[in-house]
């Protein structure tokens, strides 16, 4: 992932102030991260004063023209028709950027993706039609290459207008990698393994402030694996707050199940 579009130039910025041309497209999801953006009243105009939306798969019936500059995809790739999708959108694209979890980790979709080619026969008598071209649930960076992503499930609004800021101006913002533990600490929140309780905070890549633990909640790791992360360490250290190592692993699918660094953990 860059700080502006591929070849390193602000979209926003060229020499004639045209403004970015914008999709926003929906794969296998619940739609729920792009209401998001709709949450975003005190800054939607703004934002749409800024840019060119020229399609929008949930707030209108129109075909998607064949240029623009700015592709946003929320949900995973779960048939081949969506893979082809997500081809055509990256090369007319100068920037992709995929919103949520089902779309930067496949998401709950994603929990369907081991053994999958036995599922559907586990549903019907007789497959579908549709059954035909369905693929193994996987993200959006398993197809094509990703200039942005906005993690969480749903996203936060405010979280993916600083990204769309970024796609456009440019930005030399890094991406965090460090665990969320490291922000209830700073946020001075009680540890739930302290209770006994499971949080996957400890493996989870932080990012978003941890929002649930300072409502009370347990991190369910909807934002992904941390690239720092342990899963050795972290399975030693479930086991000595006396917290299910088992229970730890099965959570860690709803979020994880086609990343390839929990296969290589187990």
């Amino acid at each position: 992932m860059n700080g502006s579009d591929m070849s390193g130039n602000c979209i926003a910025c060229q020499e004639k102030p045209v403004a970015p041309r914008v999709v926003v497209a929906g794969l296998a999801s619940c739609f729920g991260c792009q209401l998001q953006i709709t949450n975003a009243e005190a800054h939607l105009l703004d934002v749409l004063g800024q840019i060119d939306l020229r399609y929008w798969q949930l707030a209108s019936s129109e075909p998607m023209p064949d240029e623009f500059d700015v592709a946003i995809i929320e949900g995973a790739v779960t048939t081949e028709e969506a893979e082809a999708t997500v081809r055509m959108l990256r090369d007319r694209a100068r920037v992709l950027i995929a919103i949520g979890a089902c779309a930067t980790t496949a998401g709950i979709p994603g929990m369907a993706a081991d053994h999958f080619l036995e599922r559907p026969g586990q549903v019907y008598d007789r497959l579908p039609d549709a059954c035909g071209d369905m693929i193994a649930p996987r993200p959006i960076s398993a197809v094509a290459d990703v200039d942005y992503e906005v993690r969480c499930c749903p996203i936060d609004t405010l979280d993916f207008l600083d990204v769309l800021q970024r796609a456009l101006y440019g930005s030399n913002k890094g991406f965090p990698t460090k665990t969320m533990c490291g922000d209830c600490k700073r946020n001075e929140s009680s540890c739930f393994f302290g209770k006994g309780t499971l949080c996957l905070g400890l493996v989870t890549v932080a990012g978003c402030g941890a929002k649930c633990v300072n409502l009370g909640r347990p991190c369910n790791g909807c934002r992904g694996l941390s690239p720092d992360a342990n899963l050795a360490s972290a399975r030693e250290a479930v086991a000595r707050y006396g917290v299910s190592v088992a229970d730890f692993d099965q959570a860690l699918e709803m979020f994880n199940q086609v990343n390839p660094a929990l296969a290589a953990s187990e």
